[in-house]
């Protein structure tokens, strides 16, 4: 039996059927006079004797089946690469993103990878956007394959920080259509080569793609049952985006938060991996991830992740819906379009059965492919599938393994498929230097010497950050420098505390990938039920007043300056002890939970935990210098409809008289004297022009975004070009590339360089 043919494994799946069977999968199903299938098979597939033995598995795995589907997935995955690498691969803007020779602190997967020179950067994207376009087209399919996942793999490496879900996932697919016949259908490969086009695939193609995306979907939900997300505190502040306006029609905003957010998608990622694989449950699935989807390609800067995912969806379908679906096109189109018929042809990559024994069929036994046995190929197809499916579900769950970069939360932070599931915000950063020869003490801006800020989050780049900031220093006078990092950060809405041990330096500090970081400072988690108070204390305040919660540990302090433009500003103990130093003074005053003392503004002050256990208290202020221009905005803007409407009845005195004209052009703010007056009318034509744009047509709407789209893609291009003239040809002239360059930079001409620029700007909330 073992050595045999594949008959009682793999039936007859190169039959065309008569009638689609009511099951999942089972690709290409006999005709409706075979023998009534069991109820196993239709749910699945496969019978239960298919996995009785390493040999029918193998025949299973490798039962030929439609290239129909994963030709279409294979052409639609490579055009959204191609788009990809133009935008969140950063094609448009790596002079920008690499900053050749200049000194950039970078963080890479392995410290020894660094990016290429500049022009060389440049012809990295170069193969990788020829690769990804030879996917689509199926041109060249293997070595377009190598070519974009050697090049992407390296992108992803040489930078941490944009490490995310939706990356790590599109590599993933990348090396897996590297070992699929993908090209087996609809591609240029298959005009050039007879043997390839429209030939069978083994099932272990669809069974792979097929089971990455239930994992992406599933493990997703499973990280989902944290209790911040179930509890609803993740993502709350999604529920004020417009998207979900229908809902706040019968709910408030806080069950929308609740229910639909946090319910609802805790909901979806569990179960659409299940719902996608049945017959009966398929449409309703589609239906709710496409909805899904779509929405996520508004709520959040994604890329092409959303379109990503809505392509994977008809990979659960029949495999040979693409015939049926263009099949029911007029017939005059039928040239331009994928193969509707005939039949796939054999393929070598699969196991085929005995022909069948019944004898009206065994007269057309001659047009069944001859029938083979596993080979070493299908063999190890076999425990390829097995290894990496095994490997895919222990990732996610693989963190004991690299505790080095652990930090709140586990990472590495590319494959836990923990999609939203954690909120950060940050209210104090602090980066302090020691001369190591002179002891000078002095302060850094954070972020200097790179672009990211993610670095603030992870004890690894913080290491790799610092070992970066004492390399650079010496620039500067100074020598073998002692880093410290006091940043305070708040994880879904708790109190902010410190996410690292201030006393130590960094530089020095020991770092293991397989050891936990021992200056991770930890999660104060018995302090979350605060969250539900804190919500009733922030719903006691007016619209202007402000409240920041802090909690910080036994023998540390916090040192904060309050801007002279905070000039109601107050310290309030909620549990714990702590003394209040005002610098300046010379003072300490010591403070028991409820107590609340006033702060000076303009002036430093040190708060130290005296107590044993954790200390809470908030900051509550008054931004006094925005509320004033508030409060003359509302005045002016009364104004200006009074003159508007014609019921001021008083002449306005000159300074107030562009009340009247407005901004008309952009060099009449320079005739306005009053900086107040200036403010309020740019503010009102920002507001303007924001609600033109807002409520335009959705044709120009859709033209404005193709445009800056264009002008995003050629500036790619362009650049690209100049880099590859600079390799085959020398470097021109200085004024040439200039002018070069600011070719390539050219914008759309009716595009308001301070569009995206906020309002607050001239009214913004100073940190503390």
């Amino acid at each position: 039996m073992e050595s045999g043919s594949c008959e009682a494994a793999a039936g007859a799946p190169y039959i065309q059927r008569a009638k689609k069977a009511r099951g999942g999968h089972a690709e290409g199903k006999a005709a409706t006079d075979k023998p009534a299938e069991s109820r196993m098979k239709r749910l699945f597939g496969f019978e239960k004797e298919d996995l009785s033995s390493w040999h029918r598995f193998v025949c299973l795995l490798n039962r030929p089946t439609d290239p129909a589907s994963l030709g279409i997935f294979r052409c639609l995955f490579g055009m959204l690469m191609a788009v990809d690498i133009t935008q969140e691969r950063g094609l448009s803007h790596v002079d920008y993103k690499y900053l050749d020779g200049a000194p950039v602190c970078r963080f890479p997967l392995f410290n020894f990878l660094e990016p290429l020179p500049m022009d060389w950067m440049y012809c990295v994207y170069l193969v990788m956007f020829l690769g990804a376009v030879g996917i689509m087209l199926g041109c060249f399919y293997r070595l377009s394959c190598l070519m974009f996942i050697s090049t992407y793999w390296y992108i992803f490496f040489l930078d941490k920080t944009a490490w995310n879900n939706h990356s790590y996932l599109y590599g993933l697919i990348g090396f897996q259509l590297t070992l699929m016949d993908a090209n087996r259908y609809w591609s240029v490969d298959g005009l050039r080569n007879p043997k390839k086009r429209n030939a069978h695939v083994p099932l272990w193609n669809y069974t792979l793609l097929r089971t990455q995306i239930f994992i992406v979907y599933f493990i997703a939900g499973v990280k989902k049952l944290d209790a911040d997300w179930v509890e609803g505190y993740s993502m709350k502040y999604l529920a004020h985006h417009w998207l979900f306006d229908p809902f706040k029609v019968i709910l408030p905003v806080e069950l929308v938060s609740l229910i639909v957010v946090h319910g609802g998608g805790l909901i979806l990622d569990l179960t659409a991996g299940y719902l996608l694989f049945f017959d009966v449950t398929r449409p309703v699935a589609i239906f709710f991830v496409s909805y899904f989807h779509c929405m996520n390609s508004q709520l959040f800067s994604i890329g092409m992740f959303s379109y990503t995912m809505l392509a994977t969806s008809p990979l659960f379908c029949y495999a040979d819906w693409p015939r049926r679906f263009f099949g029911s096109f007029p017939e005059f189109l039928q040239p331009v379009l994928p193969l509707v018929s005939p039949s796939p042809c054999p393929s070598s990559s699969c196991v085929y059965p005995s022909p069948p024994n019944s004898s009206s069929e065994q007269q057309d036994a001659s047009t069944h492919p001859k029938p083979s046995t596993p080979r070493l190929r299908h063999k190890m197809a076999a425990i390829f599938t097995i290894v990496y499916i095994t490997e895919q579900f222990f990732l996610p769950y693989s963190h004991f393994i690299t505790q080095g970069y652990n930090n709140w939360t586990n990472g590495l932070y590319g494959y836990s498929w923990d999609m939203m599931v954690h909120s950060r915000s940050h209210q104090h950063v602090k980066i302090t230097y020691k001369d190591g020869v002179t002891g000078e003490v002095g302060y850094l801006n954070p972020g200097v010497f790179t672009q990211s800020r993610r670095w603030k989050d992870h004890g690894d780049m913080l290491k790799q950050y610092a070992t970066c900031l004492n390399y650079n220093l010496p620039r500067f006078n100074i020598t073998d420098a002692q880093i410290y990092f006091d940043i305070w950060v708040s994880i879904n809405d708790r109190f902010q505390q410190r996410i690292f041990d201030p006393r130590v330096d960094i530089v020095k500090a020991d770092w293991s990938p397989f050891r936990p970081n021992p200056w991770l400072m930890p999660l104060l988690v018995d302090l979350s039920p605060w969250r539900a108070k804190f919500e009733e204390i922030e719903g006691t305040l007016d619209n202007q007043t402000e409240v920041v919660f802090i909690a910080d540990f036994p023998g540390l302090h916090l040192e904060n300056y309050v801007s002279e433009d905070l000039g109601n500003t107050s310290v309030q103990v909620l549990q714990g002890e702590v003394k209040v130093e005002i610098v300046e003074e010379k003072m300490n005053y010591t403070l028991a939970p409820g107590d609340k003392m006033q702060l000076p503004a303009g002036a430093y002050h040190k708060v130290y935990t005296v107590s044993e256990a954790s200390s809470c208290y908030m900051y509550i202020y008054v931004n006094t210098t925005e509320a004033a221009l508030q409060k003359n905005f509302t005045m002016l803007l009364e104004l200006q409809e009074k003159v508007r409407n014609g019921t001021e009845t008083e002449p306005l005195p000159p300074e107030l008289q562009p009340l009247i004209t407005g901004l008309e052009d952009e060099g009449s703010e320079v005739n306005i004297t009053d900086p107040v007056v200036r403010l309020f009318l740019k503010r009102q034509k920002r507001l303007e022009e924001k609600k033109k744009r807002r409520e335009a047509p959705i044709h120009e709407r859709f033209n404005r975004f193709v445009t800056k789209k264009y002008y995003m893609i050629r500036r790619g291009f362009l650049m690209t070009a100049i880099a590859m003239r600079n390799l085959a040809f020398g470097l021109p002239p200085l004024e040439q590339l200039r002018r070069e360059v600011d070719y390539a930079n050219m914008k759309a001409p009716e595009e308001d360089p301070n569009q995206n620029e906020p309002l607050k700007d001239e009214t913004g909330h100073v940190e503390l």
